[in-house]
């Protein structure tokens, strides 16, 4: 029987996921499955993987194809990379320590990498925001400035009409001081 590893599509219209299975190639994509090894979220930032390391490994050992993106998948996941390894330590060019070490090696190398990735991605959102702020602020300022013009001319025409209505008081006064007279 020829056995593939590939991705089952679930989800809804314009929110796929994925289920990584190992199915018999005859069968349909969504349809029997022999086993899932994991999950394949491409909706996430940077994309989310769940899978069975063990199990997925076994699975490539004992001869089970991945089609392309899944192939991706494995390889992004060091599945691949430990194939290769135990290879080696089934020729005796190297001991199963030496195996280890060398994925954990390169394990650490990609996380440090991935997280110099997300931080660059967090930092270039703080920088985005900071500048949003700053834009907002000075419209805030700009606003500020023009309201308090505006509360200015007011008071000032309030001002000019109190003034005025002050004269004409005092016109009026001195009329009828003049009259009485």
């Amino acid at each position: 029987m020829a056995t593939k590893i590939r991705l089952a599509r679930h989800g809804h219209k314009d929110y796929a996921y994925y289920h990584i299975v190992v199915a018999d190639s005859r069968s349909p994509r969504d349809g029997k499955y022999i086993e899932r090894i994991g999950s394949y979220n491409p909706n996430s930032n940077p994309a989310t993987v769940d899978l069975k390391f063990d199990r997925a490994l076994y699975w490539v050992n004992v001869g089970a194809q991945p089609t392309d993106t899944v192939r991706n998948i494995l390889s992004g996941e060091g599945v691949m990379l430990m194939k290769h390894l135990n290879g080696g330590v089934a020729k005796g060019a190297f001991s199963a320590e030496e195996a280890q070490k060398r994925f954990d090696a390169w394990k650490a190398q990609k996380d440090a990498k991935n997280g110099k990735i997300s931080q660059a991605e967090a930092d270039k959102k703080a920088a985005a925001a900071k500048a949003l702020f700053a834009q907002e602020v000075e419209t805030n300022k700009a606003k500020a400035a023009e309201v308090a013009k505006k509360r200015q001319e007011a008071a000032d025409a309030l001002a000019a009409a109190a003034v005025e209505a002050a004269q004409e008081a005092a016109a009026a006064e001195a009329e009828a001081t003049e009259t009485a007279e």
